[in-house]
């Protein structure tokens, strides 16, 4: 039936039978997939910062339209906007050029400290993202094996939402840009781990699930997700499948 549900979500993706949209007509585009990670990071910036004069055109994954890549971006992936005759991608840097080139609420922080907390908190995802789908990939593991595995990562998590805690649940104090960068990754670890390997990523953490309720009170983030469900689904798949299918659903190639 999830199945089914993520079928019907996607239905309206462009894939290889779609025609090519009328490209650098002064339209601003962004290229986005609502299963990648790094592309609801920009969907999600995109809608907190009221940008309604960019039109999303989500793009399928696993058949993606030729023209999409000989034509839009030659990287093949998404997140990717069109802007001013130019084509730009990675999520981080998009996050960046819509703080500069349009208006709405400013995503990156401003005080000195906190730029320099964002881009240390920003280059951790990886570690986490790479601890995570290690754990993940554990068969026949027990929490406690799970936990060794990708429990460093999230105390990591933990002890920085700590640091502005007396500011906000939030992991400079205020939502903005780590905010964004990291949770589509917490979001499908927490579920996955939870569904999948029952280990609970906030036990133990009261700074992480008191983030994830105040990320649940984020419109913006809230427009982008996929049901629970349904993205458990999709890990189940995943796992009982080949490596190439992971990168196609959550890496956007």
């Amino acid at each position: 039936m999830q199945y089914l549900v993520l079928l019907e979500l996607l239905s309206f993706d462009l894939d290889s039978k779609s025609e090519c949209p009328p490209l650098f007509n002064g339209t601003t585009r962004l290229y986005y997939s609502a299963l990648c990670p790094y592309a609801q990071r920009v969907w999600i910036a995109q809608k907190y910062k009221g940008l309604d004069e960019i039109e999303c055109v989500p793009i399928s994954l696993s058949d993606k339209p030729a023209w999409y890549k000989e034509k839009v971006y030659p990287v093949g992936k998404v997140p990717a906007l069109e802007h001013k005759g130019e084509v730009k991608g990675e999520s981080l840097d998009l996050l960046e050029y819509l703080d500069q080139e349009f208006g709405g609420p400013t995503i990156g922080p401003t005080e000195e400290d906190k730029k320099q907390a964002a881009a240390e908190l920003v280059k951790y995802i990886d570690t986490l993202g790479k601890a995570g789908y290690t754990a993940l990939s554990l068969k026949d593991a027990a929490p406690a094996d799970i936990d060794k595995t990708v429990g460093p990562a999230f105390d990591y998590v933990e002890n920085a939402l700590g640091k502005y805690a007396n500011e906000g649940p939030f992991f400079l104090g205020k939502f903005g840009l780590v905010d964004i960068a990291y949770v589509p990754f917490i979001e499908r670890l927490e579920i996955a781990f939870s569904g999948l390997k029952n280990y609970d990523v906030t036990a133990g953490r009261p700074n992480l699930a008191k983030w994830l309720k105040a990320m649940d009170t984020v419109d913006a983030y809230n427009e982008t997700k996929l049901e629970r469900s349904v993205l458990l689904d999709i890990y189940k798949r995943m796992l009982q499948t080949e490596t190439r299918i992971l990168n196609t659903v959550f890496l956007g190639e």
